[in-house]
């Protein structure tokens, strides 16, 4: 079996030697064999754990990555199994809600705003209560600058315009499709100029790339975790390396 030092394996990875260490200390890469001066010797099973990881990382964040790569070697595989059919079934709801979020865009940044009433107007309570969510929820829109109602002098009210109400809808899709607040603010700055609803789609279809990343990345890590399950009814326990010395180098 080939043989590899710290450093091998943080290129093969394209971490730090320090991050190698700190993952063998986590537990996502098994304890590696000592030499008899205490250097770190890895083989096949860590390079491909620290691989996984990388793929994991990218796919569902690196806490998951860890849990997920942990498992294989300390649980039976139909637990790691089961953790990767979890993080596929995140993913695949994921797209599904992008692809609302898509048509629901495209529909409300072509509707025509014209001819505006007084009654068209809506109050935070009555616009919560349409879109299915909590009035703290506009308040921190408001706040946030994605969704910036008129105010009802003398009191300050907020009150709602149907073009108001056109972007509270676009933005309750986008934090459904998994947007986070940061880039929806520049999303809806560049939504309220003129000719600005373009700017959603291309939004719409950066988050698609990245859900492609992900998927891809989370193909790759089951490819390289594939070699590392155990078979059934066999504890991974049983298998890992155990170290000989524990001094660190």
């Amino acid at each position: 079996m080939p043989k590899f030092r710290t450093v091998d394996v943080a290129r093969r990875a394209g971490y730090s030697v320090q991050q190698i260490r700190n993952l063998e200390r986590a537990g996502v890469l098994p304890p590696a064999t000592r030499t008899a001066t205490g250097f770190r010797v890895y083989t096949e099973v860590q390079l491909q754990s620290a691989l996984a990881y990388r793929e994991l990382a990218v796919a569902v964040g690196p806490v998951e990555a860890k849990r997920i790569v942990r498992s294989v070697h300390t649980c039976p595989a139909a637990a790691t199994v089961a953790l990767l059919d979890a993080a596929h079934a995140r993913l695949h709801t994921e797209r599904a809600e992008l692809a609302l979020a898509k048509d629901a865009a495209a529909v409300i940044s072509a509707e025509q705003i014209e001819d505006v009433r007084a009654s068209d107007w809506m109050s935070v309570a009555e616009l919560a209560a349409a879109l299915g969510v909590r009035t703290s929820t506009l308040r921190h829109w408001d706040t946030e600058e994605l969704v910036i109602p008129d105010r009802k002098a003398p009191t300050r009210e907020r009150r709602y315009s149907p073009s108001q109400v056109r972007d509270a809808r676009i933005v309750h899709q986008l934090r459904k499709a998994g947007y986070r607040i940061a880039p929806l603010r520049a999303v809806m700055a560049q939504l309220r100029r003129p000719a600005g609803s373009g700017d959603i789609g291309v939004a719409l279809a950066v988050r698609d790339e990245t859900l492609t990343g992900r998927s891809r990345a989370l193909v790759d890590a089951t490819a390289a975790l594939a070699g590392l399950l155990p078979p059934s009814g066999v504890s991974p326990r049983a298998t890992a390396p155990q170290p000989e010395n524990r001094s660190r180098r």
